[in-house]
């Protein structure tokens, strides 16, 4: 036994990096396999949606692949029942939007092409064996070169690309193959029957089993996009202007929780383009759904999130100054900070009653006040600043973060009035709950103030002229009506309030 010690200790040193490496790569694949696992699951709770849309692509194949599999339908297509798989796999997107957008592409763009690429095989078949090649050579030059042109107009590009991108492979196939292939006609009614018969499967799948709407997608993202820009503006406040009672430990990892939360959450709001303009493009393809109709106002949902990009980009400039020291005389902070606290306060109120609108497709006229009242904010802080015993004694440098903070809160105040306008419009077209669409939101509430005057003509007829001055609620004159006694009108006629 002694003897053999050695010869089993080398034979262990032996197999020991070997079984060290086994461990370490079954270590490596086991924590890989937990990763992936880890991301399925996230990738499945973050949108529940793309596990039915798996579930839907499987059975849309399966359905169409019965071309394949019962014989009957085989013999009348033959292998060009292969065409309906890979239509299937081409045009079944994730929303409505989508999948009616590439298969309305698809089908008219492959009848198009087709019927242009049989009339171009005729057409050269009358110049000869010689001619034909280089009169369909000339051909498909200049359609190809055409088509691709078109890709590059903007209009063409956001909406029929594929198509185009489809008509130009539909006619080279069509025109080349048809220079060696007899029955033409045949093959191409078979490649067109089951292009369609692969579309009308998505399409139906698409529409009926548990739908996804690119309109609705868009309406969230618009309401949250606000919701988030309301978020910063509620929080602002407090990280600027903090209390001085909130100074202990607890309150302060509170503070840096909240605004890891809240406060950059504007942040999505800024690279939010691209997505809005993409499902707004998609759900101009879509039919009338729910509360949608056929011409839902999408146009007016962009207009509304650029100008909240807009003021997520004023935000981004004013977030730079949360942790900047404030070195302005306390005095003149305290001057300030009621009106600048006040605007912010009051805006972020406005965006969320107007997100909250929004999401529940009601009058936005609750945003109304909140919007005045930062407006008055705004000229209350003008005042502010017109006392000469505020800037007396005060170092212009020290001041100049602050007065950019509230030159910011200005300018996001003034956006966020011109949101509000864009969504009473939205609320005015889509004909929102409580809106009248008859009546321009804009137009501002009139106040009717006039005088009476006797006057006294050649004749000597006594006249009555009554003048009416419609002012706003500022009190310019907008409107100056005057009426002769001869011209009076009757009393249901008047303006609804005189002064």
């Amino acid at each position: 036994m002694e003897i053999d010690q050695p010869a089993t200790q080398k034979k262990d040193s032996l197999f020991a990096p070997g079984w060290g490496w086994l461990k370490a790569l079954l270590a490596k694949s086991t924590n890989k396999a937990v990763k992936v696992a880890k991301t399925t699951k996230k990738v499945g709770q973050d949108d529940p949606r793309r596990v039915i849309h798996s579930l839907k692509v499987g059975l849309a194949l399966t359905l169409v692949s019965s071309v394949y599999y019962m014989r009957p339908l085989y013999e009348g297509f033959g292998v060009s029942g292969m065409w309906a798989v890979l239509t299937v796999v081409v045009v079944f997107e994730f929303s409505v939007g989508g999948t009616l957008s590439k298969c309305l592409n698809r089908g008219f763009a492959t009848l198009f092409a087709g019927a242009l690429g049989l009339g171009a095989q005729h057409l050269a078949s009358l110049f000869g064996d010689k001619g034909e090649p280089v009169v369909l050579g000339l051909l498909v030059f200049l359609l190809a070169a055409a088509s691709s042109f078109t890709r590059f107009i903007p209009r063409i590009k956001a909406r029929y690309d594929y198509g185009v991108l489809i008509f130009i492979l539909t006619f080279s196939l069509v025109s080349v193959s048809g220079y060696r292939m007899d029955e033409l006609l045949t093959l191409a009614h078979q490649r067109l029957s089951t292009i369609l018969i692969g579309g009308a499967t998505c399409i139906i799948i698409s529409l009926f089993v548990c739908p996804v709407w690119a309109g609705e997608d868009l309406h969230k993202l618009i309401a949250s996009n606000l919701e988030k820009l309301a978020n910063y503006l509620e929080g602002f406040e407090g990280e600027y202007f903090p209390d001085s009672d909130s100074t202990s430990e607890e309150s302060t990892v509170t503070s840096k929780v909240d605004k890891a939360l809240d406060l950059q959450g504007y942040k999505s709001v800024l690279n939010s383009k691209s997505t809005e303009e993409s499902l707004a493009n998609l759900a101009r393809w879509e039919p009338g759904h729910g509360l949608f109709g056929m011409r839902h106002p999408w146009k007016q949902y962009l207009k509304i999130g650029a100008l909240s990009r807009q003021c997520a980009y004023h935000i981004e400039t004013l977030n730079g100054y949360i942790d900047t020291d404030i070195q302005a005389p306390l005095e003149f902070r305290n001057k300030i900070r009621e009106s600048t606290t006040k605007m912010s306060s009051e805006s972020s109120k406005a965006l969320k009653a107007l997100a909250s609108a929004i999401q529940t497709m009601t009058d936005p006229s609750a945003a109304n006040n909140h919007v005045e009242m930062s407006k008055t904010a705004i000229k209350e802080l003008k005042i502010a600043l017109k006392d000469d015993s505020v800037l007396e004694n005060v170092d212009l440098v020290a001041i100049i973060p602050i007065a950019s903070v509230t030159s910011m809160l200005t300018e996001i105040t003034r956006c966020v009035e011109r949101i509000s306008e864009s969504v009473h419009e939205l609320a005015s077209l889509a004909h929102f709950n409580g809106v009248e669409p008859t009546v321009s939101p804009e137009k501002p509430h009139l106040l009717h103030r006039g005088s009476i005057k006797p006057v006294l003509d050649g004749d000597d007829h006594d006249h009555v002229i009554i003048t009416i001055h419609a002012t706003n609620m500022q009190g310019s004159v907008l409107e100056n009506h005057e009426i002769r006694h001869d011209q009076a009108p009757k009393a249901s006629q008047l303006p609804a309030t005189t002064t």
